[in-house]
């Protein structure tokens, strides 16, 4: 058999092994890990109710699942919500790790009956990996190569069922055929602020911070709709209660120690900030090509329209236009400045 498909792969181990060392860091301890539990996203929350407790009275393995939505919006932690509702062992993965089919390969023959395989960024799997899928998702099986050359056969292995659990970020970028073959595709959306605060409420909880009301809106407000982003604030407000404050997340220490950390009141941080500067000051409103306004923050193009650019876009700051980025009177007011006629 070939080396790649043998328990000796060592790809194959870490990419099992990676959950159970993952399942020991403070951030799986803000996880919930129940679908009561969760906060928001209630339109996925009912129909994964309904598909998973239909699985459970029925004894089978629940359909493929696809995620999708922008980073930090709880799509890791819904797969291992989904384990855990149905019981089961979750195995966690990535699509850049996935370089062979052999690594994937390895994965599924170790799956237990209806355990749950979770993908990330599963639109970055390679054409052949992302071929070992369709009659696994399907069948159940797998295909594997046995001797070379003219020797070589193919033989078909049977696999236990199991759940797949893909995460994307990108979903246009994965191909028809795979995006198919998923029981249940759902989208995440951004949290209101409500939401947010309760997210923000229960994780101080958790960590043991002293949090009252007023503080947790203060760093809900800030958090950009994402919970990644409200739980690494809450720590970053905590750290400076600690040091030149009593300890305590209140209103004021909130309001201080985000204005140390560069993040303002509509939750824009310091390259945000940046790129409207440039834009209005630096190119009178514009429009401005995208190469042109990376260069003039000192960031990557790639940098820009993809992690800050899409916040700016939501919030009514920028527009992107065929000519180019142009400011919009949002972008002045934030800045204090006079719109550009």
């Amino acid at each position: 058999m070939r080396d790649e498909f043998i328990d000796k792969n060592p790809t194959g181990e870490a990419l099992v092994s990676a959950e159970l060392v993952a399942g020991e860091s403070d951030e799986q301890g803000l996880r919930p890990r129940l679908l009561d539990d969760f906060i928001g996203q209630r339109e996925l929350k009912e129909h994964l109710g309904i598909v998973l407790t239909a699985a459970r009275q029925r004894g089978q393995a629940t359909d493929h699942v696809l995620l999708a939505g922008p980073p930090g919006l709880g799509k890791t932690t819904m797969a291992g919500i989904i384990a855990q509702e149905m019981g089961v062992q979750l195995h966690v993965t990535s699509g850049p790790a996935l370089e062979r089919a052999g690594d994937l390969a390895a994965i599924l023959t170790k799956l237990g009956e209806r355990d749950v395989l979770f993908i990330d960024e599963i639109h970055r799997l390679s054409r052949p990996v992302e071929e070992i899928l369709y009659p696994a998702m399907e069948d159940f099986q797998i295909d594997i190569v046995v001797g070379k050359g003219p020797a070589a056969s193919s033989i078909r292995l049977s696999l236990p069922q199991f759940t797949l659990v893909g995460a994307t970020t990108r979903t246009g970028m994965i191909t028809g055929p795979l995006r198919d073959r998923f029981g249940l595709v759902s989208r995440l959306d951004f949290y209101d602020e409500d939401e947010l605060c309760a997210i923000v409420v229960r994780a101080a909880a958790i960590l043991g911070i002293p949090a009252d009301q007023a503080g947790a809106v203060q760093i809900a407000r800030r958090s950009r709709g994402t919970p990644r982003i409200a739980n690494r604030l809450l720590r970053r407000v905590r750290d400076f209660a600690e040091v030149h404050g009593k300890g305590v997340v209140d209103e004021s220490t909130a309001i201080e120690a985000l204005a140390v950390f560069g993040v303002d009141e509509r939750g824009l941080d310091k390259v945000d900030r940046a790129v409207l500067s440039a834009l209005c000051r630096q190119f009178g409103g514009g429009p401005v090509g995208l190469t042109t306004l990376a260069i003039a923050v000192s960031e990557q193009p790639e940098t820009v329209e993809d992690v800050y650019e899409p916040f700016l876009i939501q919030q009514g700051f920028i527009s992107r236009t065929p000519r180019g980025r142009i400011a919009l009177p949002a972008a002045y007011e934030h800045l204090g400045m006079p719109p550009v006629a």
